[in-house]
């Protein structure tokens, strides 16, 4: 790997900054001032330091968001703010993506990776990756939606496969319902249309769970961290 792809992706800098920094001669390679960006240099044995503090190396990074409402899972957008603009420097720099999209409008569990192969794994309709939902609902979901939902709900463009509807809680004086859905699929509006075929409607949509990992609950709305390692373990392992 080039010296200063490799400092860029350490999001020691942009790649001009980069250049800058190498011939200010705040860059080492195996202790030795380097000067020149085109260096090939071994990521895995080579130790490189910038202002003498040794860089480590990570090819793939892997973040679990609980994605505010009003924020579009999406790395960038004219319009609106993006899932990447509540990341860090260093979260950009590794290129790190949106695995699947929330609407604008659902809040919680999201990861972010520059893993492309986990990403496309656990995306793919082959793997049926389940996703579950909390949903806030205008009216009163019943014992016939569940069954609608376990046998596959036929929308105008596609028939959902079948989905878990779970009753956790019927407030009749205010007709509403509080359930859990969990989905296999992740079409547009899909959670949102599923409800509407049943007569009611989503007023509050958030994602819990995808596949093996689940949001934590210390984490606020609009804040993130790294995968533990357990739980990029289970990811991994749930898709092998």
């Amino acid at each position: 790997m080039r010296l200063d792809k490799f400092l860029v992706a350490c999001a020691v800098g942009s790649r001009t900054e980069v250049k800058n920094f190498l011939k200010a001669g705040r860059v080492t390679v195996n202790g030795k001032k380097e000067k020149s960006a085109k260096l090939q240099i071994d990521e895995e044995t080579d130790e490189i330091c910038f202002d003498g503090k040794k860089l480590d190396y990570e090819e793939f990074v892997y973040y679990m968001m609980n994605k505010p409402q009003g924020v579009i899972s999406a790395t960038e957008d004219p319009k609106h703010k993006t899932v990447l603009d509540l990341l860090d420097d260093y979260a950009r720099a590794k290129e790190v993506f949106p695995v699947g999209r929330l609407d604008i409008d659902t809040h919680g569990l999201l990861l972010l990776t520059n893993d492309g192969k986990l990403a496309h794994a656990l995306l793919s309709p082959k793997r049926h990756v389940d996703k579950t939902y909390l949903a806030q609902v205008k009216g009163m979901m019943t014992d016939a939606d569940v069954e609608t939902f376990a046998q596959g709900i036929p929308l105008k463009d596609f028939t959902c496969q079948p989905a878990k509807l779970e009753l956790l809680s019927i407030d009749r004086e205010k007709a509403e319902s509080l359930v859990r859905v969990t989905i296999a699929e992740g079409k547009f509006h899909q959670v949102k249309r599923m409800v509407a075929y049943c007569g009611k409607e989503v007023v509050d949509l958030q994602r819990l769970t995808m596949g093996t990992l689940t949001l934590d609950e210390d984490l606020k709305r609009g804040e993130w961290r790294r995968l533990t390692k357990e739980e990029l373990e289970g990811l991994l392992g749930s898709v092998q």
